[in-house]
């Protein structure tokens, strides 16, 4: 396994993290599930991402039993607030940080996190409310640094104004977004702003939800054991089940294959070509799929192929 610094924090991180949205404590058995977990630590993987919205609370809640007796210095954890946690709970204001926190370190079993992000941006409280609640949160120990996920580029360079404010207010380490072969918006204006303010990308669904592994065929239906088939996990995929999207799928599959990997270590191979990208988060309901994962951050491939790959894809229409 590789490590990258998280942004300006001092953090170390696992170019490969393990996500637990859709999956723990919701989607995949328990036991599944645990042994997922346990792979992940024997591969080097020291990064868990959740949150307090995956299964309002479920999976945070898993995570607390999954990590306990582990060493809390042996993996960096971050979690999230902002999603809807009950009818009066969700958002960004001061009350919904201090309490989301202090229930997520409850299911959690752990005294901070490492990382607290902020899921959404909130349009509904003042950033100077939001910006203040997280300094709060690290000021007391709770957290050690905070992170956004899917800010615009506006979102982003307010928040770092009132950090470089000399208000005292925590700056972001760390930007959430979705990024891969099919998705690259981020690329205009959200990593470049992260890269010049010491802010690295956390990537989610840097597989399409599993489409860039390949194993959907256009006009195949789905297997049973699938996240296509999941009546609990597929309706993220949908995006991505498309014919066109599938078919141009299918033509990456000789350049995976001149680069001597997989196809799924073929796309996070390619997100990881991007510098400011410190991990890409990959959910799993089989160890032997982190056991593919994971081999994707030793890869070192030809950047022609990753053009040609960008080619295929360039005119694959986007849900």
């Amino acid at each position: 396994m590789k490590f990258r610094q998280l942004g300006s924090s001092d953090l170390n991180v696992s170019v490969i993290s393990l996500g637990s949205w859709l999956t723990y404590g919701v989607g995949v058995e328990a036991d599944s599930a645990t042994a997922c977990v346990n792979r992940a630590f024997e591969l080097g993987i020291n990064f868990i991402d959740t949150a307090n919205v995956y299964g309002r609370g479920a999976a945070e809640s898993f995570l607390g039993e999954a990590l306990a007796g582990r060493k809390r210095d042996s993996y960096v954890l971050a979690t999230k607030v902002f999603g809807q946690m009950s009818d009066t709970d969700q958002g960004l204001s001061a009350v919904q940080i201090a309490k989301q926190m202090d229930a997520s370190l409850v299911r959690l079993k752990t005294d901070y996190v490492d990382l607290y992000q902020c899921h959404r941006y909130d349009p509904n409280t003042p950033l100077e409310e939001t910006m203040e609640a997280l300094t709060k949160v690290v000021k007391a120990g709770k957290a050690r640094y905070i992170g956004f996920s899917e800010w615009s580029p506006q979102n982003i360079q307010d928040a770092l104004a009132l950090s470089g404010s000399g208000t005292g207010v925590e700056k972001f380490v760390s930007s959430q977004p979705q990024y891969s072969l099919l998705y690259r918006r981020p690329e205009a204006k959200v990593i470049p702003i992260s890269a010049a303010n010491g802010i690295s990308q956390i990537v989610w669904s840097p597989l399409a939800q599993g489409v860039l592994t390949g194993k959907y065929l256009p006009g195949v239906k789905p297997l049973a054991d699938s996240r296509a088939s999941s009546d609990s996990m597929s309706g993220a995929i949908q995006r991505w089940m498309e014919e066109p999207v599938l078919e141009a799928v299918q033509k990456l599959k000789p350049l995976a294959e001149q680069a001597g990997c997989t196809l799924g270590q073929f796309a996070l191979a390619w997100v990881l070509r991007e510098p400011n990208v410190a991990s890409a988060i990959v959910g799993a309901s089989k160890p032997a799929q982190l056991d593919e994962n994971a081999a994707a951050a030793d890869l070192v491939i030809d950047p022609a192929l990753f053009a040609k790959a960008e080619a295929i894809v360039a005119d694959v229409p986007r849900a």
